[in-house]
């Protein structure tokens, strides 16, 4: 009884859990995105002198 019980709790509250750490994961995204930006800016001059990857 307590295992079927675990496993109705389990499937309710994984959906619940993922729905609450959706913004995290986002926000996440985002800030990765920046920092390749970012990234991408301060390796242009080296990218147009002719230091990037070939």
């Amino acid at each position: 009884m307590a295992a079927a019980l675990a496993r109705v709790l389990a499937l309710v509250l994984y959906p619940l859990a993922w729905l609450l750490l959706l913004p995290f994961r986002l926000i996440g995204i985002g800030v990765e995105g920046v920092f390749e930006l970012l990234r991408a800016i301060v390796m242009l001059p080296a990218r147009v002198l002719g230091g990037g990857r070939h």
